[in-house]
């Protein structure tokens, strides 16, 4: 059975509606936990538009499993998980225009700057993993940098409009997770992934964690935290 881990970022999503205390993205995090996640998501962004400093230090006192870290690789965030010490940190590119990260982070494009944050991270005792889109040059460079993992972006699977399309990023996916795993790293996947389309990903051998986030958070505002959670966990078996 493939690892669930909870991205909470949309509790403080919605309690920055209001700017207001509710609802706590840690007693949401403890709640999934309790229904058997096996790790907890979380994006300090730039802008602070969801998850606070706060939220993140909690976090690191309260999660019982993997409390993992979505971060873009500059020197704020670095210092900042330095000092908290989450036991994953996964690099994402960041625009402050997008509403959700948009794809994976071009490893290439960043170059050798890219190996110095990883060195640093690891230093520090935090496996680092690394957001990337399903293509062979992208792994092969995150492999390159030092990363301990590689989550492969799941987006344009996700948002596919038909069948044949699904299928063809599908397959992406899968040669992108077989690619990741000979090379050593350990492979997740995530972005987009629902309780309706999660169960193709599920059944790729290679990949060890699936991510999930919005979808559950949005199931959990009618049913549940542990039930939204429990559910997911059910299609993953």
């Amino acid at each position: 059975m493939k690892k669930l881990a909870v991205n909470v970022d949309h509790v403080a999503t919605l309690r920055e509606a209001r700017r207001t205390f509710y609802p706590d993205p840690v007693e949401a995090a403890v709640l999934a936990e309790l229904a058997g996640a096996e790790g907890i998501v979380v994006h300090l962004r730039e802008d602070r538009r969801h998850i606070k400093e706060r939220d993140l230090k909690v976090l690191r006192e309260v999660v019982k499993t993997c409390l993992n870290l979505e971060m873009a690789p500059v020197e704020e965030m670095v210092r900042i998980a330095r000092e908290v010490r989450p036991d994953m940190a996964t690099l994402v590119p960041e625009r402050r225009q997008e509403i959700t990260t948009e794809g994976g982070l071009d490893v290439i494009g960043y170059g050798e700057g890219l190996k110095g944050i990883i060195s640093g991270l690891k230093e520090a005792g935090i496996t680092v993993s690394i957001f990337v889109d399903p293509n062979p040059k992208q792994i092969e460079a995150a492999k390159a940098m030092g990363a301990d993992a590689v989550e492969i972006h799941t987006g344009l699977y996700s948002e596919a409009r038909t069948h044949e399309r699904q299928q063809q990023e599908l397959q992406k996916v899968m040669e992108a997770a077989r690619q990741g795993k000979a090379l050593g790293l350990s492979v997740r996947a995530g972005h987009g992934l629902n309780y309706w389309n999660v169960r193709p990903v599920a059944l790729i051998p290679e990949i060890e964690e699936l991510s999930i986030g919005h979808a559950i958070i949005a199931r959990a505002v009618l049913v549940g935290m542990q039930q939204a959670v429990r559910e997911m966990l059910e299609l993953l078996r």
